[in-house]
């Protein structure tokens, strides 16, 4: 059974239902522009978001933003579709279909199955699919030619993460938890508890990780992407063991977890966007684990608006600068000078190739 499909087998059933009567996305949460500038206003690129919506502070809004930068400097027409449940999947990428889009991009692994059935349906319409590949019933890796999916090694600027983490700690202790337990999210998890690791062995330390186990693949999840209450409850849970940095893998959920560590005086680490500048939470993020889905959604756009769309997977890394570590923000002079340039150092080499952050789930 495909990934997506182990998550939600009834709600699609019922999706699947619904399509055939789902409303147009210009009646049901679209935003639909006829483009700026840039002469591309007979290309309609389109995007269905996953159930957070646009404003989650995470990666469904990174996404949004390089959609609308494409509107503003591309000209080209968009329609943007907020899905507030699973069972709106199949209803908007089916109604995006109906509305003439030559571009269709889901936002998640969750609309890997939405997508793949509309792209094998529609061979004139081209697809991308954020966070995910594609696969057969069995599981196993398949290539649509009209169908990219936009990938992230997020285990590469998580290693930088939890370096940091482990040298910035206080108690010696450090946490991180994820949403659900898919491959975009634990490759978070195995990035930065290799970092921490290394940071031990560097330094003669002994800092402890709490919430995952990388060689069991074992740790704590939220259960979702959206309960921020789960995400306050597992965060107090590890300020309790004497955690004082987190880095949530969830979402909107790590709001919940922001919340804890605010009124706790703690410090989160961010992920997908600059937490920062994202987030009402700034003056407790460290650091944030960048994914940059605006960038490569805008590109994936411009190509297709060109006549140059192609079916080979992006994978964001350090060295194309597809993912990173935010600036330190209100922490730059906390850091030491010591600390960051070993960043720095770890940094490129990885870039180099001279260090390998091994993950199972990373993109391949």
């Amino acid at each position: 059974m495909k990934r997506a499909t182990q998550f939600a087998a009834l709600a699609g059933v019922t999706a699947l239902l619904l399509s055939a009567c789902g409303q147009a996305p210009d009646e049901a949460g679209s935003t639909p522009t006829a483009g700026g500038d840039g002469g591309n206003s007979d290309f309609v690129a389109c995007m269905v978001s996953d159930e957070g919506g646009w404003d989650d502070q995470s990666f469904n809004q990174s996404g949004h933003e390089g959609l609308l930068q494409a509107e503003s400097e591309l000209g080209v027409t968009i329609h943007a579709v907020e899905s507030s449940a699973p069972t709106d999947f199949v209803p908007n990428v089916n109604n995006l279909v109906q509305q003439n889009c030559n571009l269709i991009i889901g936002v998640g692994f969750k609309l890997e199955d939405a997508i793949q059935s509309a792209a094998e349906a529609n061979p004139d319409i081209n697809f991308a699919l954020i966070d995910s590949s594609f696969s057969d019933a069995d599981g196993k890796p398949v290539t649509l030619e009209n169908a990219k999916p936009i990938l992230f090694n997020t285990a590469e600027a998580a290693f930088l993460a939890g370096y940091l983490a482990a040298g910035m700690s206080q108690t010696g202790t450090v946490a991180t938890f994820g949403g659900l337990q898919i491959p975009s999210v634990t490759v978070f998890m195995d990035g930065f508890s290799d970092g921490v690791k290394q940071f031990n062995a560097d330094n003669g330390a002994n800092v402890t990780l709490l919430g995952w186990d990388k060689d069991a693949q074992t740790g704590s999840f939220s259960g979702d992407f959206s309960n921020q209450a789960n995400g306050q409850n597992l965060t107090q849970g590890f300020i309790d063991q004497g955690a004082d940095i987190i880095m949530p893998v969830a979402g909107p959920v790590g709001l919940g977890a922001a919340a804890a560590a605010s009124d706790a005086g703690k410090t989160l680490i961010w992920v997908d966007s600059d937490g920062f500048k994202s987030t009402e939470h700034g003056s407790i993020i460290l650091t944030s684990v960048m994914k940059q889905i605006g960038a490569a959604v805008f590109d994936v756009i411009k190509n297709a608006a060109d006549g140059n769309f192609s079916a080979e997977p992006y994978i964001g890394t350090l060295e194309n600068e597809g993912v990173g570590l935010a600036p330190f923000h209100d922490f730059e002079s906390k850091v030491p000078a010591e600390l960051s340039q070993k960043l720095d150092e770890y940094k490129q080499k990885i870039i180099s190739g001279d260090l390998t952050i091994e993950s199972v789930n990373s993109p391949k």
